[in-house]
């Protein structure tokens, strides 16, 4: 599977930002964030970008921010850990049967990546996704992980509309379901709600559930 390296030199934009993180904060991660969990898992969730002093700093997938904190704690809830989330790579969380990973690998400024940016990562999760054997379900967390996962199995943007709590069934088979993205903004204005969430991940053990 190919992954993009420390240094990728692929998003001018994104390595002057990783450039100046690095100069401001020597001891944080500034680097593209490796996924999290097993390639074996049915469960891959999508999101947009590593949070500035979330996954950018600590190298995990949605850890260490706000972001985090609410995706960890309905992961565990719905049973796709094990252990306690600890807001850093050590805390020896494991997840089951779930992967995490994001459209854009490297901290974007004003966490807003753009379209070349999103295509340039694009090729690394058509990889992810292709290795990963018995993987049924994808969850989209915001429209930009919504369209790159579609871009990423080959279909055109338009094949299905993003909508929150919305499971669609693909011509692969898999299944793409969408959630507004997790972020502070969205839970303080109320777009998402902690109920709102939950019932997304009670839609998708339904799904798995299913044979």
């Amino acid at each position: 599977m190919n992954t993009p390296v420390r240094d990728c030199g692929g998003c001018p934009r994104l390595v002057q930002l990783r450039e100046q993180v690095r100069a401001q904060e020597p001891d944080w991660h500034n680097a593209p964030v490796a996924s999290f969990g097993s390639l074996d898992a049915q469960l891959l969730i999508v999101g947009l970008a590593p949070g500035r002093g979330g996954a950018n700093r600590t190298g995990r997938p949605f850890t260490g921010d706000h972001a985090g904190d609410l995706l960890y704690q309905t992961i565990e809830k719905y049973g796709f850990s094990e252990g306690k989330y600890g807001a850093n790579p050590d805390d020896g969380l494991l997840l089951r049967n779930c992967r995490i990973t994001n459209a854009v690998r490297c901290l974007p400024p004003g966490n807003k990546p753009v379209g070349a940016e999103i295509k340039q990562c694009g090729a690394y999760l058509a990889d992810e996704i292709g290795a990963m054997p018995r993987l049924r379900v994808l969850l989209a967390l915001g429209v930009v992980a919504h369209g790159a996962v579609l871009t990423a199995l080959g279909h055109r943007k338009s094949l299905v509309k993003f909508a929150h709590g919305g499971r669609h069934k693909l011509p692969s088979g898999l299944v793409l379901a969408d959630s507004y993205h997790c972020s502070r903004y969205n839970t303080n204005t109320r777009r998402l709600t902690v109920d709102m969430f939950e019932s997304v991940f009670a839609g998708l053990t339904e799904t798995l559930a299913q044979r």
